[in-house]
């Protein structure tokens, strides 16, 4: 293989880290993933890599394989995990100690497909279902691609995307339509003015009537295991929060490619919270705690620390 190939298929990475993601919900076992993929290719004898016409289509495939092997797996951890799992947060890293390029945050293409919403609706997928759709409806690769991948047939392939597609209109019913960013920002603006004032008023008067709250702390940090609903007891517990952890800092971020916060404590990240927009409503809050799944929102020259304080017990 000439150099100018190999630097091909090194360019490739980019693009499986976001299938990668978006089919895992983990940049962590995203980049796991991706780099098994590369240890298979370059473990094969030079003359099968030379006799392989695209690069790129072999290591989708192995990739694609090696996360549905992940999911199925993953299903089962999940069963056992503390409380509710949410996808892992990406940072933008333009905002957040302004990447080099070398994480493999900076490798996901931020769009509707990494959303908070999206992503939570891609976890009531089976593997297969959650495989044949991000494919053919986020990537568009054809059926025939896929087939190879999930082991089925291109026909049962197309039932597969067709499910998931029934799933994703049945759990994301119509809204409004989209605010533009600036406006989008101003409301999780108010959100964060309205919690460090812990004005419950405030706070209720910027969710939805039916607003939902899901905390992710992986029973490793304090938090709510179970969804919290409705305007005023969502913010009660913001509101408590705020006063059992003085010295938390808010902090305006982009989440998942939308207006979002992040709470550091000290020099600790302890919260990267995403919110989903109805109108001029808050309609879901997504509180992701667990600090295994905050590893990417480490600011550049700080090692990695144990959570702490009132907020993190």
């Amino acid at each position: 293989m000439s150099i100018q190939d190999s630097g091909a298929v090194a360019g490739e990475r980019h693009r499986l880290t976001s299938i990668a993601y978006r089919l895992l919900g983990s940049l962590t076992e995203a980049e796991d993933a991706v780099q098994e993929a590369y240890a298979r290719w370059y473990a094969l004898a030079p003359a099968r890599r030379a006799a392989v016409e695209s690069p790129g289509a072999w290591l989708t495939t192995v990739a694609g394989r090696i996360c549905l092997d992940m999911l199925g797996s993953a299903r089962a951890r999940r069963e056992r995990y503390v409380g509710a799992w949410l996808p892992e947060p990406l940072p933008d890293r333009t905002e957040w100690g302004g990447g080099d390029g070398a994480d493999p945050a900076d490798r996901v293409a931020l769009d509707e497909s990494v959303g908070m919403a999206f992503l939570v609706v891609l976890e009531s997928m089976t593997p297969a279902e959650r495989v044949a759709f991000v494919l053919h409806d986020v990537f568009r690769y054809p059926f025939p691609e896929i087939a190879g991948i999930v082991g089925r047939t291109p026909a049962a392939c197309r039932q597969l995307a067709a499910s998931a597609r029934r799933r994703v209109r049945g759990e994301r019913p119509p809204t409004a339509p989209a605010l533009p960013r600036a406006e989008q920002a101003a409301l999780v603006r108010h959100f964060k003015e309205a919690w460090e004032a812990k004005d419950i008023g405030a706070v209720v008067g910027l969710l939805d009537p039916d607003a939902v709250m899901t905390a992710d702390g992986g029973g490793l940090v304090g938090t709510a295991l179970r969804p919290l609903t409705g305007a005023r007891r969502i913010a009660e517990y913001f509101v408590f929060i705020a006063g059992k952890a003085p010295g938390l800092t808010l902090l305006e971020r982009t989440v998942n490619g939308r207006p979002g916060l992040v709470a550091q404590h000290g020099a600790n990240v302890v919260t990267v919270a995403a919110f989903a927009l109805d109108g001029d409503r808050v309609t879901h809050i997504w509180a992701v705690r667990n600090p295994e799944k905050l590893r990417a929102w480490t600011v550049p020259g700080d090692g990695p620390r144990a959570p702490h304080g009132p907020w993190t017990r």
